[in-house]
């Protein structure tokens, strides 16, 4: 194996991930390339994009949620993905096993509880018309009033595919939680689980050199191995910094590890920060665990491919307020960088008209 150094693996890494250079794609294509974006909260998923598309503007993104063309709802690693629709009705029965091994956690909750009636009856409430999480809590609870409620509604999101409804997740829109079967909501039935070589590859294409691990900690999911190595007369491997065995597909970028990488400013839990089991190809040693405090996770700023702070946002009336705060003393060129980029996402993502950028600590 060619061995590949951490620089190297930090700049393969940031070209399959738009984070170069900002791509000329539109946000559809840019999510199906992107298998998704990571969208706990409703608003990262339109940083995510602007951090990597030229000339990104929100409501584009926003039209898809509200055309139905992407969705938002649980997929990898059981959390909340902005999918295209196609991307919706093969991903979630690619990992509705491992979504199904969560109740295990649940089972004292469930004594009693019929998972196939559960879902039956779930299906029938949330097809009827979207509903929100209590609806379908207190519904479930007439079935099985000496259930856990958490747990019933957890093995709904677990047994069948939800997405949330729009306006959910709309730019400069709110709207609580509802939701229906992914089915219903797009008009058209799930796939069969399909095989997850071709999800494999695109994984690679999208966050490679990589390994089964890393593979494995994305998708949430378990036992890969072999799929890799049905794979692997096709693949190439690499030896990644720590000695691990990195799969690649032999067309896919890898820039020189002295490749210039441009300040990025990326939201809370972006795709680039949770998509490996090991994290050094971004997060410097001493910096991991750092880009949160407590429960509250902040956006996070890449300086020459690499975590170096944390920043945040708030706009009150006419102002965006940009705070920024670096993991170590800036350079004056580095600073001056930032400065540069936090302007240019004021401008793109508010409707500020006084933008103010500062360094220093963020509050809280």
């Amino acid at each position: 194996m060619a061995p590949i150094s951490i620089r190297a693996l930090n700049r393969a890494t940031l070209e399959r991930q738009l984070l170069l250079r900002r791509a000329e794609l539109t946000a559809e294509e840019a999510v199906a390339r992107l298998l998704g974006l990571q969208a706990q909260n409703t608003r990262p998923p339109y940083f995510q994009l602007w951090s990597r598309l030229a000339g990104f503007d929100p409501y584009e993104l926003s039209e898809l949620l509200e055309t139905r063309a992407a969705v938002r709802m649980v997929t990898m690693r059981s959390t909340i993905h902005l999918h295209t629709a196609d991307d919706a009705l093969t991903l979630r029965p690619l990992v509705q096993a491992a979504r199904e091994r969560e109740l295990k956690v649940f089972r004292g909750g469930l004594a009693g509880v019929g998972l196939d009636r559960l879902a039956e009856l779930a299906r029938d409430l949330v097809e009827e018309r979207p509903r929100t999480m209590k609806e379908l809590r207190e519904y479930l609870l007439k079935e099985w009033p000496d259930a856990d409620p958490l747990a019933l509604t957890v093995a709904a999101r677990c047994r069948l595919p939800l997405v949330q409804v729009t306006p959910r997740g709309l730019w400069g829109r709110s709207g609580q939680v509802t939701l229906t079967t992914v089915d219903r909501w797009l008009g058209r039935p799930s796939v069969p689980a399909p095989d997850p070589d071709e999800t494999v590859l695109r994984y690679l294409r999208a966050f490679g050199p990589a390994s089964v691990k890393d593979m494995q900690m994305w998708a949430g999911l378990t036992r890969l191995a072999g799929v890799f190595e049905r794979l692997r007369p096709q693949l190439i491997t690499l030896q990644g910094p720590g000695g691990a065995e990195l799969f690649d597909l032999p067309d896919a970028p890898r820039p020189d590890e002295d490749t210039p990488a441009p300040p990025r400013f990326l939201p809370e839990f972006d795709n680039l920060l949770l998509a490996h089991a090991d994290h050094t190809r971004v997060i410097p040693a001493e910096y991991r665990g750092r880009n949160g405090k407590g429960n509250q996770v902040f956006g996070s700023f890449l300086l020459d491919g690499f975590l170096a702070g944390i920043w945040r946002l708030k706009e009150q009336g006419a102002t965006a307020t940009l705070r920024i705060e670096p993991f170590a003393r800036l350079t004056r060129s580095d600073r001056a960088a930032l400065a540069e980029e936090a302007e240019r996402l004021l401008t793109g993502m508010t409707r500020a008209g006084v933008h103010d950028i500062g360094f220093g600590a963020l509050d809280g």
